[in-house]
């Protein structure tokens, strides 16, 4: 660990994922892969709704959404990854640590809000499915999708806002391969009891409450779909949910992995590990599950190839 002599420091080093220079380039090609595929997967899923009349619809509008954050996400934190596995010393400045960690943190929030989003919507088509164009109206879930990143950008101002209060002065040395959170406060010299405040409410609220909604929705859809007399139709119902269940398994159960296990029994690989997991997979994997299992989707996809 390098320490630091002064009494702030102007730039950071990011320990990275692995010390061990034999894994370095295999790493480098296999995450190279996963932000191509990552980024063609979510920019594609988003070109294809809009060029895609019959995608027109609020369901994949907030898809398109929750694509856009995906891929946003994914090129905060990975690039910067990439860099490290190829040099030597990978320098990030005081300045561009800031921004990866308020970035960061407002499209982690914004993607939870976007999932509860996409739950009240499945809810709203299922149980009320003669009122959905009016419930569900462009109007609508304009504003919604609006709110989902006002949400995001709000919550994170205030942990990146007292962040840039914090003297670091003990170290450079972030034991990460991004400035998140906790690696950033174990280099603090000055008091983190506000931002930890903070952070522990904003992060409970922003959690809790789509976790909720998530919760509420599909309880109502689960109901509905109860009333359902025919099988077929059962099937079909839960049909238009299935991907979006994974998803959102998906990423509060990386997300529940990463922070809620106790930290005497957490290491920093394990800690590492499912970072990577729901920062670089889960924005990968988010674009396969709504296609592969979206006959509308599928469809679209081979009607625009045809063109």
């Amino acid at each position: 660990m390098e320490e630091v002599n002064q009494s702030t420091v102007t730039e950071f080093i990011l320990d990275g994922l692995t010390d061990n220079p034999g894994l370095q380039l295999p790493l480098f090609f296999i995450f190279l892969g996963v932000y191509l595929v990552t980024v063609v997967g979510n920019l594609g899923m988003i070109i294809l709704i809009i060029f895609s009349s019959k995608l027109h619809t609020p369901m994949y509008y907030l898809l398109s959404s929750l694509s856009f954050i995906d891929c946003c996400q994914s090129t905060v934190i990975t690039p910067k990854m990439l860099v490290n596995f190829v040099t030597e010393k990978n320098v990030i400045p005081y300045p561009e640590c800031m921004s990866q960690f308020f970035f960061f943190c407002a499209f982690a929030i914004a993607e939870c809000h976007m999932l509860a989003a996409m739950a009240y919507d499945r809810y709203v088509a299922i149980s009320n499915p003669l009122l959905y164009n009016v419930t569900m109206s462009y109007q609508v879930c304009l504003w919604m999708i609006a709110g989902v990143y006002g949400m995001g950008f709000l919550s994170a101002t205030a942990p990146a806002f007292f962040m840039m209060r914090l003297l670091f002065c003990k170290s450079n040395l972030i034991r990460h391969y991004f400035c998140d959170l906790f690696p950033l406060l174990e280099l603090s010299c000055s008091s983190t009891f506000i931002i930890e405040v903070l952070a522990w409410s904003l992060g409970s609220f922003n959690i809790l409450i789509p976790a909720i909604t998530i919760l509420s929705s599909y309880i109502f859809i689960i109901v509905s779909i109860l009333h359902i007399h025919s099988t077929g139709g059962r099937l079909k119902a839960f049909s238009t949910c299935s991907s979006h269940i994974m998803a959102v398994a998906l990423f509060y159960g990386s997300t529940a992995f990463m922070y809620l296990q106790p930290s005497s029994v957490s290491s920093l690989g394990q800690t590492k590990f499912s970072s990577v997991f729901y920062t670089i997979v889960v924005p990968m994997l988010n674009p396969m599950i709504y296609s592969l299992r979206n006959k509308d989707v599928k469809i679209a996809l081979k009607k625009l190839i045809k063109r």
